[in-house]
């Protein structure tokens, strides 16, 4: 039985997240295109939340056309959701190299770093400047990634400044200083949305994300880039050849 209280969601996260917990049923088929989904005081019980939750939850669903509610007949599904282009996530720098090939990137902010924040230290020794970018990548009209790059403000300034408006960073990186890099890193976890990312990637407050973080090292010993990059869990998909 799924629990959601007041002390870990307010309203508003709970029947979004509900939302995100029934489109998932259609997509795998649980509740299947044309059958009769649980009624409204069923899914309540279930779930431990008052039925206006889940009323809220299943007008997001019929908002998107997904199922279509009948006074007294019930909620019947119509349709599955649009099916999203998943990105695939590299794993080896010549494929992350054009990874994001056609995608449309739309600058959220740029500053400049006399020090590196904690999540980028530990490797490599810092460059004198960074300059960092946040950024979102959209494909088809749709955000799937939310990233941000630090780079040596050197090598940025290299770029030059105007590409990274507008292009993927590894490209330009590996264009200006591939040479350089003696070692390179990605590590990725499994997390869940917060309001900035669920705003910024149009997901339900707490939906599924990866969260990768990235570095290279140059041949001095020198962390010239990091990039950190949340996507939207269901948008994404990693393939690791096992033979």
């Amino acid at each position: 039985m799924s629990s959601f209280t007041d002390t870990t969601l307010d309203r508003m996260a709970r029947y979004l997240q509900l939302a995100s917990l029934f489109r998932n049923k259609i997509i795998t088929g649980d509740w299947p295109v044309g059958g009769r989904i649980p009624n409204v005081a069923d899914l309540a019980v279930d779930f431990e939340v008052a039925r206006g939750t889940i009323r809220e939850a299943l007008g997001v669903l019929e908002d998107e056309g997904l199922i279509e509610r009948f006074r007294a007949k019930g909620s019947f599904v119509r349709r599955t959701p649009k099916e999203r282009s998943a990105h695939r996530l590299a794993i080896d720098w010549a494929s992350l190299i054009s990874a994001h090939e056609g995608a449309d990137i739309e600058v959220l902010e740029q500053r400049e770093l006399d020090e590196l924040p904690a999540f980028a230290t530990g490797e490599g020794e810092p460059a004198e400047h960074y300059t960092m970018m946040r950024r979102l990548h959209a494909r088809d009209g749709h955000p799937y990634l939310a990233a941000r790059f630090i780079l040596d403000s050197e090598l940025f300034r290299q770029g030059p400044p105007e590409r990274f408006r507008h292009e993927a960073t590894l490209p330009i990186l590996h264009e200006i200083a591939g040479k350089r890099i003696a070692r390179a890193n990605q590590v990725m976890t499994l997390g869940s949305a917060d309001r900035e990312m669920a705003a910024l990637l149009e997901l339900p407050l707490n939906a599924p994300v990866a969260h990768v973080v990235r570095r290279a090292i140059d041949t001095s010993g020198k962390l010239i880039y990091v990039g950190e990059g949340i996507y939207r869990g269901d948008a994404v998909r990693l393939e690791i050849a096992l033979i």
